[in-house]
């Protein structure tokens, strides 16, 4: 078997595997404070909104094709101030976490994000994904706040931390 392939995700041949990924997140886990699976109708959505702002899907595939993770990014807020700062996200399939994929995709989102000139990305974690928040203070990522109780999932309040990395981009910010 060969070793992980780096691609970039499309609807046509990822939706289904992104989808099967968002919704064991969102009925098994805290990573999403979303109640309810998602549907293709809401992967169609979804990929046309990255389209439509340029944002990047990376996957990560095993030697037979089968999507193992994806990471993203998107607008952070809809203030045109905030142009040059993006919130991401990292997902790896269940029965591939532990195998250093969430890193691997993170540094390609890292990297898409300076070759796109943005400035700061943004991760919202649950407060208790302690694998997250290791991951991203191992990637340079810097706490700057917790969110106590805002969100209700499971029976409890959850805190939401963010984490920030300042990138060295873009080389000449303008407003407007």
């Amino acid at each position: 078997m060969g070793a992980p392939a780096l691609v970039h995700c499309t609807p046509e041949r990822h939706a289904q595997a992104i989808l099967a990924i968002f919704n064991e997140a969102i009925l098994h886990s805290t990573a999403l404070y979303d109640y309810k699976a998602r549907t293709p109708e809401n992967m169609a959505a979804w990929f046309d909104d990255k389209r439509a702002g340029g944002w990047p899907v990376i996957g990560v595939e095993d030697a037979g094709g089968t999507l193992m993770g994806f990471a993203t990014y998107g607008p952070f807020r809809v203030r045109p101030a905030y142009k040059y700062t993006v919130e991401h996200s990292v997902y790896v399939h269940k029965d591939h976490r532990g195998k250093g994929l969430a890193r691997v995709l993170m540094g390609e989102l890292m990297a898409a994000a300076r070759q796109q000139g943005l400035h700061a990305l943004v991760g919202g974690i649950d407060a208790t994904n302690a694998a997250s928040i290791a991951l991203h203070v191992q990637l340079g990522f810097v706490h700057v706040g917790t969110l106590p109780q805002v969100g209700f999932k499971f029976g409890r309040w959850l805190d939401l931390a963010f984490y920030q990395l300042l990138l060295e981009t873009p080389a000449n910010p303008v407003d407007g």
